[in-house]
């Protein structure tokens, strides 16, 4: 049973039963001071610790945000290009996520902390005061009371009655303050019933406000992550290429190093220990340099470098070489020494020692030595010698049959071109494939050969060409285009390119990436996706004619080159281009990155649950663009996510329910029946330091411009919402408005409205 209610009437009696029920009602407040004080200790610790958590998580954020990666080689590819700046993203959701935790501490202050302490201080407190002036007065009453019982009935009638009379007054007065306080204990027992558990409801609604919001973020964060996954299994997928390509040729110049050693008809490098006299009685001295020598010029550049003192760097020496004569050991007890004659210091020769006799050979032969023997001079390697490949029509029968096998016999199989046969049979395919004697069979009919031998065939016979199908002269030309320009410009580029290959090679190029769309386009049964093909095919058909690591590093350019091939095949291979190539010494003028309609990704409007309705802009300076929400007995914020946008395309927005469309400035009252009288959705307008809060993504809202104008699309853009609109370049839209949403603009394309990035178009 719960506590006895304190009856008006037994204040008069006074009896031992109605002080014990007085007691009760005493000790179960003093038990809820107890409990509010060391909630509000626990409270303080809770809003030390999320500031500690949220320093910490901020501190993290800006680690991530001042981190960036540097890339081999002269250019990183798009996918690198999203990886790279990732970290700053993820930087930007961590900070964004603080603000609102920040803010949702700061509520929690307004909202629990405070209305509980002033509960304890103001009610809770008025009870012991009470509690002391009911005991004060209580023995005030009962020691006149008993004075007046002990007092002689001798006494005088008018001493008597005075006696009485103050007697009567102090029990009135005592009776009085019995009644105003046993009022006050049950007032205080009905009060806290709500006055302790509505700021914890404030402070649950204020946690739930913080996970929805986060929820909102991660809804934002989701289009984005997507693509990241994309970008870094593109990129995983390179690695994987360019790492073998790699352990491949390490494993080469392992076997056979001097095939491999660097040189160029230009110059060549390595490093020379170079004789330095001294004068007597010090003798020599013999000094490992570095030196590069430039044929034409005759110029020997001469660095010191020693690896043991920390790799520091000493001045450069530069010599102009006259002749170059090999020292025998006869005349000097060194091997591999050179006697170089130096046209600008007459009469002075230097000594210099190579690292080995093959080493003394090679610098011998770039110097133009007295004894030169015959040594590499950049001869190809080739990973197939065994097979005899020619771009004939015998090779284009072969492509040919190939191709219609695999598209009838396997295009759905997993992992097609992927999977690999077993050498043996596919090399015996290959050299039965090539000869005119026995190119007549029919791979899509035979049961000899299965997919996998087929494909791996097709591949072997491509390899081992002669020459790459994309040929070595255009190399660099088509890996140029990838590394930088818009979309349209590689497009072009490379379809000028195309049309500068021999006739043959167009010709099995064009029959190979049309069958190449075709697999691609049964990806989801296949898994071969264009991107899955171009790292397959990328080496395979494009190759640079020295097997270095800065080439194999272009290997995920080379791939690009046939994603491009592959999906825009009908274009480039049905007709020669209109126009030439880009010119190199034009600007280069990049369109947009997807990533680019995401520069106007804000944070997003704060939600705060304040039952007292707080003035929000004078309680957290935290965000630019804050939105007061206040509980009004349903649910709080949006029940949709308010961005489906990727990467690509992000942007702040003000969190509406996705059935109604509140303007900026606009406030929603919950009006009289609604279960907490103070309850209303507030929307604070934006200053002019915030942002402009976002269109509804359901509904576009109406331009804040009154005018209206004429674009142009400049870049191509594929919609990655409903409000969005799809476009391709030269697209005209009308009735084109600024949008709400900063960075955005409203138009009309044939008849539907929706929003265009504005980087993408121009104005007319």
């Amino acid at each position: 049973m719960g506590l006895h209610p304190l009856e008006f009437s037994e204040s008069y009696l006074d009896s031992p039963c109605f002080r014990e029920k007085i007691k009760a009602h005493e000790a179960e407040l003093e038990k809820t001071n107890r409990f509010i004080k060391e909630l509000y200790k626990d409270g303080k610790n809770l809003i030390n610790a999320t500031k500690q958590l949220g320093m910490a998580q901020r501190k993290f954020a800006q680690c991530l945000g001042e981190f960036q990666f540097e890339y081999i080689g002269d250019a990183k590819t798009d996918d690198e290009d999203c990886i790279d700046k990732s970290l700053q993203e993820f930087s930007s959701f961590l900070k964004n996520l603080e603000d609102q935790r920040e803010l949702m501490m700061r509520n929690i202050t307004e909202t629990l902390m405070k209305p509980l302490e002033k509960f304890r201080k103001e009610q809770l407190g008025a009870i012991r005061a009470g509690k002391k002036k009911y005991e004060k007065e209580t023995e005030k009453y009962y020691s006149s009371l008993e004075k007046l019982l002990n007092m002689s009935a001798k006494k005088k009638e008018p001493q008597l009655q005075e006696a009485d009379v103050q007697v009567e007054q102090m029990r009135q007065h005592f009776q009085e303050e019995s009644l105003e306080y046993i009022c006050q204990l049950q007032e205080i027992q009905e009060r806290k019933k709500f006055d302790c558990v509505e700021p914890m409801l404030a402070f649950f609604q204020t946690v739930f406000t913080f996970y929805h919001q986060g929820f909102e973020l991660a809804n934002d964060f989701d289009h984005y992550k997507r693509d990241l996954q994309i970008n870094i299994q593109n990129t995983r997928s390179r690695f994987e290429g360019t790492r073998s390509e790699v352990y491949e040729l390490m494993k080469r110049i392992r076997e056979i190093p001097p095939e491999f050693k660097q040189t160029s008809p230009i110059s060549c490098e390595g490093y020379l220990y170079v004789q330095e006299k001294r004068p007597p009685p010090f003798g020599s001295s013999w000094v490992k340099r570095y030196c590069t020598f430039v044929k034409e010029q005759k110029i020997l550049h001469m660095v010191t470098f020693d690896h043991r003192s920390g790799g520091k760097i000493g001045e450069t020496e530069s010599i102009t070489l006259k002749s170059c004569v090999r020292k025998t050991t006869d005349m000097l007890d060194r091997r591999f020494c050179l006697e170089l004659d130096i046209t600008d210091r007459p009469g002075t020769v230097l000594t210099v020692q190579a690292l080995s006799e093959d080493d003394q050979k090679f610098w011998m032969q770039a110097m133009g030595g007295k004894e030169p023997v015959g040594v590499y001079l950049g001869r190809t390697y080739s990973k197939d010698r065994g097979i005899d490949a020619q771009l004939d029509d015998v090779g284009l029968s072969f492509v040919k049959n190939s191709i219609n096998a695999i598209e009838t016999r396997g295009i759905n199989d997993q992992g097609l071109y992927r999977v690999v046969g077993v050498s043996s049979k596919v090399q015996k395919l290959v050299s039965l494939m090539i000869d005119e004697k026995s190119n007549d069979l029919d791979l899509s009919v035979s049961e000899d050969w299965d997919v996998k031998t087929v494909t791996s065939a097709l591949k072997l016979y491509l390899r081992s060409l002669p020459e790459p199908l994309m040929t070595y002269g255009l190399y660099k030309e088509f890996i140029n285009p990838a590394k930088g320009g818009s979309p349209e410009s590689r497009i072009q580029a490379i379809h000028c390119l195309v049309h500068k290959l021999p006739e043959k090679n167009r010709q099995v190029l064009g029959l190979l990436m049309k069958h190449l769309a075709n697999v691609a386009a049964h990806s989801k049964q296949n898994l071969m996706t264009v991107a899955n093909l171009g790292v397959v095919f990328g080496p395979t058909l494009m190759r640079p004619q020295e097997d270095t690591v800065a080439a194999i590093m272009d290997l995920k350019f080379q791939n690009i080159v046939v994603e491009i091939l592959i999906e825009h095949h009908e274009k480039i291979f049905a007709d020669a281009p209109e126009s030439g190539p880009p010119s190199p010494a034009a600007p280069a003028f990049t369109a947009p990155t997807r990533q680019s309609k995401k520069l106007i990704r804000q944070s997003r409007p704060l939600a705060v649950y304040n039952p007292q309705v707080l003035d929000i802009q004078n309680v957290s300076p935290v965000s630019d663009s804050i939105v007061g929400l206040v509980l009004d007995g349903t649910s709080m914020g949006s029940n949709e996510s308010m961005s489906s946008h990727s990467s690509s395309a992000s942007a702040s927005e003000t969190p509406t329910d996705k059935n109604d469309h509140v303007p900026l400035g606009a406030t929603l009252s919950s009006g009289s029946n609604s279960k907490v009288s103070s309850a209303a959705v507030s929307w604070s307008s934006p200053t002019s330091e915030s942002p402009p809060a976002g269109p509804d993504k359901g509904q576009p809202e109406e331009s804040v411009s009154s005018s209206s104008r004429k674009a142009k699309a400049v870049y191509p853009c594929e919609a990655e919402h409903e409000s969005e609109l799809s476009f391709q370049v030269g697209a005209i839209f009308n009735s084109v408005t600024q949008s709400r949403e900063p960075g955005w603009l409203e138009g009309e394309l044939e008849g539907k409205r929706g929003l265009i990035p504005e980087n993408y178009v121009e104005m007319m």
